[in-house]
């Protein structure tokens, strides 16, 4: 759910970008709700990998990783980033989409 959300949200960031017409608030809340439901992914992992009763290969705690602090990095960079934040946030949807793909293939 979460890779799907977040390849929504990307694409319909960068079509807002492209498209100024497209913009409005839909943009963000789609883009919250989708790196929101990757927070939680990863705070759920956490939280499963702090006991004992299982342990997560090592590359999908370091996919974690990188999505807590790529979220981290995008809402950082709002400022420095003014008139292309859809182009942005659309980026970092994608970025996040293909990222959870590659840790969800890990598993397989």
């Amino acid at each position: 759910m979460a890779i799907s959300a977040n390849a929504a949200a990307g694409a319909l960031a960068l079509a807002a970008w492209g498209r100024p017409s497209l913009r409005g608030r839909w943009v963000w809340f789609t883009t919250g709700v989708a790196e929101a439901l990757l927070c939680a992914q990863v705070l759920i992992g956490v939280i499963l990998t702090s006991g004992d009763r299982y342990e997560a290969p090592q590359i999908h705690t370091f996919y974690g990783l990188i999505v807590f602090a790529t979220v981290t990095i995008a809402v950082a960079s709002r400022d420095s980033m003014r008139g292309r934040l859809e182009m942005l946030y659309g980026l970092v949807g994608l970025f996040l989409a293909g990222l959870g793909i590659r840790a969800a293939l890990q598993v397989l």
